[in-house]
């Protein structure tokens, strides 16, 4: 019951936000504006796109390396499949499947090598904050005369999320930093609750704590925020070649800008980041690149769809070669195999 009541609220969330993307919509106008799309730049757009999945399997096989030997075909099935879901579940379930997967073919944890992936989580963040900065502090201090209500609320977001990233950071160091005492502390829970579930907690939390190891080494570290920029700069890529197609004047670095908002966007914990993606892309090239509303909405949308379509049948692919389909991932999403997990 608790997950139809789950899945009715994500539904509802998509449509409403769907329906705010499409209001005032000229359909025929949009469909114009995808037709007059230039094929060069949206082939560029989509190559671009997909080649930040490479280079994250690339990253998350090198966060993997304190916990075990990962293949390099492997991380890169196992992130496939993750985006696949991703597109498929609300909530970025992909996030909970893909070290599942991954612990299908190699000898690593799947609660160790999840931790890599919150970690990815907080890389992904501070880059994205850093290519921002290069935008607002550099690149576009002219913003501020056009949109200063809009770049000052940018500001202190970008500001509040570089500094819970940081706190984040600090945290996961002193939980590495002894992945033993986690377990032990957490092991005192036996005294409130069953001892079996405690001794379940402390195992899990002990687990996930030396999935951190890379955490432990602060060279290692720096070397994956800086596999992390060829990553996040091709999405840029991805998305400036995009709005060359559609014929919307904005520089290489504006991309950086739109980046930081799409982030926002994709938040939304819908399948796909359906609706909160288009919506994050309309008003970002509306509010701060003067973008015609038609030629905003169709670039949002194939840029969604670039986004999405080629990792979604790359990784129903994949997972259908290890007897995984749609009703399997959704149950690994809310119920992942302990013999996996742990």
């Amino acid at each position: 019951m608790r997950s139809q009541v789950r899945t009715i609220a994500v539904l509802a969330l998509a449509a409403l936000l769907l329906a705010l993307f499409l209001r005032n919509v000229d359909v025929r106008g949009v469909l114009g504006q995808i037709v007059r799309a230039r094929p060069e730049w949206l082939l560029l757009s989509l190559v671009a796109t997909f080649a930040n999945l490479p280079i994250r399997a690339w990253r998350w096989q090198y966060l993997l390396e304190p916990l075990g030997t990962a293949h390099y075909g492997n991380a890169f099935r196992a992130t496939v499949v993750g985006f696949a879901a991703n597109s498929l579940l609300p909530a970025r379930a992909g996030e909970v499947i893909r070290p599942y997967f991954l612990a299908r073919s190699e000898r690593i944890s799947a609660t160790s090598a999840f931790a890599t992936i919150i970690l990815e989580r907080l890389l992904d963040t501070l880059t994205v904050l850093l290519l921002l900065a290069v935008y607002v502090f550099v690149f576009g201090r002219d913003l501020g005369a056009a949109n200063p209500i809009a770049l000052a609320a940018m500001k202190w977001a970008g500001g509040l999320a570089a500094a819970g990233s940081l706190v984040a950071l600090a945290v996961l160091f002193v939980a590495a930093g002894d992945p033993a005492r986690v377990g032990r502390t957490l092991a005192r829970l036996a005294r409130v609750l069953p001892s079996s579930l405690a001794s379940l907690l402390a195992n899990v939390a002990e687990k996930f704590a030396t999935g951190l190891g890379i955490v432990r080494r602060p060279g290692r570290l720096i070397v994956a925020l800086l596999l992390s920029l060829p990553l996040w700069l091709c999405i840029a890529a991805g998305i400036w070649a995009a709005m060359q197609a559609f014929h919307i004047a904005m520089p290489f670095t504006g991309s950086f800008l739109l980046v930081a908002i799409l982030v926002i966007g994709v938040a939304v914990p819908t399948p796909g980041a359906v609706g909160g993606f288009h919506e994050a892309t309309r008003i970002g090239l509306t509010m701060f690149f003067a973008a015609p509303n038609d030629a905003a909405v169709g670039a949002a949308i194939v840029l969604h769809a670039f986004s999405t379509l080629p990792s979604l049948l790359l990784g129903l692919a994949f997972a259908a070669q290890e007897g995984i389909n749609f009703s399997r991932m959704r149950q690994l999403a809310e119920h992942p195999e302990p013999g996996r997990t742990a």
